[in-house]
């Protein structure tokens, strides 16, 4: 698949191949869907916590008589049917984690950008820096380049600390390195703004053509 390639300000500068390995798979449902799964259970903090009869205070000896009160018959304040009782079944802390493959990954990612490149949600940027963080000329790039206003992911070929300062006040821009984005971080953004350079950082990283294609 090939793309016009743009500059800053929205003039057309060229055009470049995507690579096939990685933008011209046969998209896996099944392996995007379990990456998000993954990527969000990943959130999960996972320690709610309740406390059980045993660890609630109070107990050690019998509330009320055992006959004459005309109510039940109760042997510890700690019952889960009294107030301040223990909880049954409660929540306890645990691990929420979804353990996938090296090459399900892989797969998810490949199978997300290919998407975003076959709806035409991709557009390819020349390389440029930014010599001070300023969110103004962040956002007349996206302006020129009809991006202003949607939820863009930017991938930069290696971590811009300059960039990301200028990007991360614009509403729904998302920056990242190009090798380290997840099937998530492509699906969860419309709009995929891909330095020059950083195309073959993901070539590189994802598209092994060794790393199996099929579901």
């Amino acid at each position: 698949m090939t793309v016009d390639i743009l500059t800053k300000d929205g003039v057309k500068a060229g055009s470049i191949e995507l690579p096939a390995s990685v933008f011209g798979i046969e998209p896996s449902e099944h392996s995007m869907y379990q990456a998000v799964r993954a990527y969000l259970a990943h959130r999960r903090q996972g320690n709610a916590k309740t406390k059980t009869r045993a660890e609630v205070s109070g107990g050690g000896r019998k509330p009320t008589k055992q006959k004459g009160t005309g109510g039940a018959r109760r042997g510890s304040t700690r019952s889960p049917l009294n107030p301040g009782g223990g909880k049954v079944h409660g929540p306890v802390p645990h691990f929420y984690r979804v353990e996938l493959p090296l090459k399900v990954k892989r797969l998810a990612r490949k199978s997300a950008l290919t998407l975003r490149a076959r709806e035409n949600n991709l557009v390819v940027i020349e390389d440029y820096t930014i010599g001070a963080p300023k969110t103004s000329e962040v956002a007349t790039m996206l302006k020129n380049i009809n991006l202003s206003g949607k939820k863009v992911l930017v991938l930069l070929p290696v971590a811009n600390e300059m960039f990301v300062k200028s990007a991360r006040n614009i509403a729904g821009v998302t920056t990242f390195p190009a090798d380290k984005i997840s099937a998530y971080d492509v699906l969860s953004h419309g709009k995929l703004l891909i330095f020059k350079s950083a195309i073959e950082t993901i070539a590189n990283s994802f598209g092994d053509a060794s790393e199996g294609e099929a579901s």
